[in-house]
């Protein structure tokens, strides 16, 4: 199983971005779908999730900000992300997992699968 995640880069406070994420080798489809991130000497924080009821999940730090997505049939998730601040700045990690319950949606140790992270750096 992989998840590979693209779309971080260097933006501007104030500006957007898009991460991608595709999984292969399994199908997620009656799973979650997710992004946590991690700045560098803190934990890994989550920020958005889709069910598998398709309900998306936010943090309060990126609720209004950033938008979840995700495509069954491609086995993908997104999240866009508007307004960027530098505190937004992070490894991005896309995750997934078929098993997930509910109350564990926003806990990384619940997670089976992550992908590598991709970078985000908002300059202020």
């Amino acid at each position: 199983v992989q998840l590979q995640a693209c779309g971080g880069g260097l933006v501007q406070a104030g500006g957007y971005l898009r991460l991608s994420c595709v999984a292969s080798g399994r199908s997620f489809n009656n799973g979650a779908m997710g992004w946590f991130r991690q700045a560098p000497g803190k934990e890994r924080q989550f920020v958005a999730v889709v069910s598998r009821s398709g309900h998306a999940y936010y943090s309060d730090s990126v609720k209004g900000r950033f938008t979840i997505s995700r495509d069954k049939a491609k086995n993908t998730v997104s999240l866009q992300m508007n307004s960027l601040k530098p505190e937004d700045t992070a490894v991005y990690y896309c995750t997934a997992d078929e098993r997930i319950i509910l109350s564990s949606l926003r806990t990384p140790a619940a997670y089976d699968y992550w992908g590598q992270g991709t970078l985000v750096t908002v300059s202020s």
